[in-house]
Formats: C-alpha cells, sequence, structure tokens
C-alpha cells in the first residue's frame, strides 16, 4: 500500500469524545467522524478483503456502514450502569461467513489511543462452543502444544481472557492441559504502537499478524464445526 488509511486525527477524536461523551458534541464532530475514523477504517476494510482469502477464504471482509465489520461507535447501554452513548474507541472483526455474531472466532483490530493491538480467537463462546473447543484440544493435546510454543507465535501474540477458578466439570483435574481446558475466552492479542498505525504498511503488517495467529484461528475454527 502506498497511502496510510489510519492518521493521528482518527486518535485526536477518540481523546476529545473521551472528554465530550455526549450526544450533543458527538452531532457537531459527526463530520469528524465520519472524515478520520468511519471512512478511512471501511477503505482498511475493503483493501483487507484482498489478502484476507489467502489467510482463509472463509472469513470476511464486510465494508459496509452497518452490521458490517466495522463496529458501531454506539454502546448498547440498555443494561449498562455506564449511560455514555459513545464508544472511544474504533474497532473492526473480521468474522467467519457462516457466523452472524461477534463471539465466534475471528481476527480482530483495535485502536484506541495508547492502545493498539490485534486480536485473534473467540470471546465469551456459549457453553456448546466452549465444549467443543475444549474437546478438540482433548483430542489434539499435541496440535495444540505446538500452536501455543511455535515461532513466531510466541514472540508475537499473548494469551488473554477469563480462566475458571476450578477445572470444567467432565474433564480430568489431572489433565497435562487443565490450564487450557480452564479458559472462558480463546484470545490473544498482539500489541502495536500508535505511530506505527499511520504507516503506509501498517495494513500489511495487521495482514502478517493475522498471518501468524492463522493456526490458532483455524484450531478454533475446525474445533467448532466450521470450514477453515
Amino acid at each position: 500500500m502506498t497511502t496510510a488509511h489510519i492518521t493521528p486525527e482518527l486518535f485526536q477524536f477518540l481523546r476529545e469524545l473521551k472528554e465530550n461523551n455526549n450526544r450533543e458534541w458527538f452531532q457537531a464532530n459527526k463530520k469528524r467522524y465520519e472524515t478520520h475514523v468511519r471512512e478511512p477504517l471501511l477503505r482498511f476494510i475493503t483493501d483487507f478483503g484482498l489478502p484476507l482469502p489467502e489467510i482463509s477464504p472463509h472469513y470476511v471482509a464486510d465494508a459496509r456502514r452497518n452490521g458490517g465489520s466495522l463496529f458501531r461507535i454506539n454502546r448498547d447501554i440498555r443494561f449498562s450502569k455506564d449511560k455514555s452513548p459513545y464508544k472511544t474507541s474504533a474497532g473492526i472483526q473480521f468474522r467467519h461467513e457462516s457466523s452472524k455474531d461477534v463471539h465466534a472466532p475471528g481476527f480482530y483490530l483495535h485502536l484506541e489511543p495508547g492502545g493498539v493491538f490485534a486480536g485473534i480467537g473467540i470471546w465469551r463462546p456459549d457453553t456448546r462452543t466452549l465444549g467443543k473447543i475444549r474437546d478438540a484440544i482433548v483430542e489434539n493435546p499435541e496440535r495444540w502444544q505446538q500452536i501455543l510454543s511455535g515461532e513466531p507465535f510466541t514472540t508475537t501474540y499473548q494469551l488473554g481472557g477469563d480462566s475458571l477458578k476450578r477445572p470444567p466439570k467432565g474433564y480430568d483435574p489431572n489433565h497435562p492441559l487443565i490450564e487450557e481446558l480452564k479458559r472462558k475466552d480463546f484470545t490473544a492479542s498482539a500489541q502495536f504502537r500508535e505511530n506505527e498505525t499511520f504507516q503506509p504498511n501498517f495494513i500489511d503488517r495487521f495482514a502478517e499478524s493475522c498471518r501468524i495467529g492463522a493456526p490458532y484461528v483455524e484450531f478454533l475454527t475446525r474445533a467448532i464445526g466450521l470450514p477453515w
């Protein structure tokens, strides 16, 4: 790529939004959001649609303004004590073609002042999905260990997410991978500096991080019965 998608103006908008998280300010600055956040990220999604099929033909770059890969800026405040109407970060998720839900395996880009990362995996899967992943680890322990211990995965990604305090029911508490089986999330993240996103080759660097994380996502995808 010869032109950067992301500029300092994106982060400046998010910083100001954090200090002025109300509808009046947002409406007065909506054009800035569209110009420096939404439209550049939709172009990023479109352009990432070129290398994505090489990683997996079953993952989708959807550049629609609503309902696609770009997360909405509006927060769902129906059940939240925090009634701030807007997110102070921007997020993109490239999901499986069979999935209509964010809680499925995917590749993710998080943009927030002071916190930029590429994410992979599945967050908060339902009980049935979680069981399938745990069963796949029990059935293929060598492959799971190989993925987690391989280079350059270990030098690129850090595992994250929550875990159970006790071994899950139905699984051997003495299993050598019991700490993996206790996971409630199967996610990992690769950190970037904010100014790295301003470079024309950032989309290529993000694509490379996805390639490095692809075996992890492939394992999870196949574990829940979806094609890779």
